[in-house]
């Protein structure tokens, strides 16, 4: 199973990405470490990678009114990791699509 679950495609990750060209951000999983995700990026991409920041999200409590009542809810927690590459280096991420 991987490590990384999918790339941020989002308008403040764009923002971050047009003012340093070399860091993106990815969704991972909340069990992975540091290590594990700059080798990840490294073998999934070919770059290298310099430094690895990460956040963990909690889930937020949603509700919303319908005829039924009030439902609530909750929203999945997740894991970001910010991940910084040599300069110089890029990734292609619509090359998948």
């Amino acid at each position: 199973m991987s490590v990384i679950v999918k790339p941020i495609f989002t308008e403040k990750q764009t923002d971050i990405t047009d003012k340093q060209e070399n860091r993106y951000g990815f969704i991972v999983r909340p069990s992975a470490n540091k290590v594990q995700i700059k080798q990840a990026v490294e073998a999934l991409y070919n770059v290298h990678v310099e430094r690895v920041n990460t956040m963990n999200y909690e889930g937020k409590k949603q509700s919303r009114y319908t005829k039924s009542g009030v439902v609530e809810g909750r929203t999945s927690s997740y894991k970001k990791a910010i991940v910084t590459l040599r300069e110089g280096e890029t990734i292609d991420l619509f090359s998948n699509i």
